[in-house]
């Protein structure tokens, strides 16, 4: 079975944009491959970060995963920071990446430039290194990733190559990066050019906000001019935004979506329609998460399980990759 591997960074709130294009994924790929999802808690710690808030958040991504349907005998859920593996697997694999790639990476330019560079540490320029190390620990062959991190995939794999073709052997598997059709990127409803970040309280729709609220912010989405309801980034970028949160949570393409609204020319009666998809979902998704987070024992649990399970594979690549590079290894 083909393995796939991807986690989220436990930084700021969790919007409708990290479940469509990220949860609800997990869960339909551990049908059809052995899924690896971990929480990224160690890539957090790349830019300052209160250590309660880093806790709290934690927590709250095991128990979405959970809520989501992810499932601990299908899927290995596990925190970074518990597989050691990971963090000297990056301590090799760095010295095969060079200083002009890393810094070419368009996350890097972007936080680096709302930051003195006195406030910029050495975790947020080497951040794909680990990222790396996370995807070639476990042999991924697909990585479910959003728009904004193919970018690191694609650096992973010309390490892969590299390291390869030194070594004159595969001792890593080529990695794909794997982007919803339906999803990936969802904008705020505030300003429907930006993306869904965590940061916008008017625009984003959290996770745990009030159902009532969630409504509210929906029917009070910016919409465009005109009434009529067709898919144009360019022209509506409010109406395109709530076709494909529509969409995505309808599993429907785009076109089937545009058909089904092509005789409602109000947009008071499509928000509508949009918002009840969403509470659809995000109604029955927070009763589960409320009886997760509630189950501190239940959560250990499943984070000891996943972490052993996790370790025994990473630990057999990184005595490979350390017997490759010539590292002694007792025996």
């Amino acid at each position: 079975m083909a393995i796939s591997l991807s986690g989220i960074k436990p930084t700021g709130k969790l919007t409708l944009g990290n479940y469509i294009g990220a949860l609800r994924n997990f869960k339909a790929m551990q049908e059809d491959y052995e899924n690896f999802i971990f929480i990224a808690d160690l890539h957090a710690l790349t830019l300052p970060i209160d250590p309660i808030e880093l806790k709290t958040n934690t927590l709250d991504i095991v128990a979405f995963y959970l809520a989501a349907g992810l499932d601990p005998e299908k899927t290995t859920i596990f925190l970074q920071s518990d597989v050691s593996e990971h963090s000297e697997l990056n301590s090799i694999i760095q010295n095969y990446l060079y200083m002009g790639e890393l810094s070419r990476m368009t996350q890097f330019k972007d936080k680096s430039r709302k930051l003195n560079d006195s406030a910029i540490g050495l975790g947020l320029f080497a951040y794909p290194a680990l990222m790396c190390a996370d995807i070639i620990l476990y042999n991924a062959d697909i990585v479910p990733v959003g728009e904004d991190q193919k970018q690191h995939v694609e650096l992973c794999r010309n390490l892969v190559h590299r390291f390869n073709t030194r070594y004159g052997k595969e001792i890593f598997k080529m990695p794909e990066p794997v982007i919803p059709k339906v999803g990936a990127r969802i904008m705020s409803l505030s300003d429907p050019t930006k993306k869904m970040s965590k940061s916008d309280p008017k625009g984003d729709i959290f996770l745990k906000d009030d159902l009532n609220i969630i409504r509210k912010k929906i029917m009070s989405a910016v919409t465009d001019t005109g009434n009529e309801i067709l898919f144009d980034k360019e022209n509506k970028p409010g109406i395109s935004n709530l076709l494909t949160i529509y969409s995505a949570l309808k599993n429907k393409t785009i076109e089937e979506s545009v058909q089904e609204f092509s005789n409602l020319h109000q947009y008071g009666e499509f928000k509508k329609m949009v918002a009840n998809a969403v509470l659809d979902e995000l109604g029955p998704f927070q009763t589960r998460y409320k009886e997760i987070i509630s189950n501190r024992k239940y959560i250990n649990e499943v984070l000891e399980k996943g972490a052993i399970r996790a370790k025994k594979i990473a630990h057999k690549t990184l005595i490979k990759v350390k017997k490759t590079v010539g590292l002694y290894v007792h025996e």
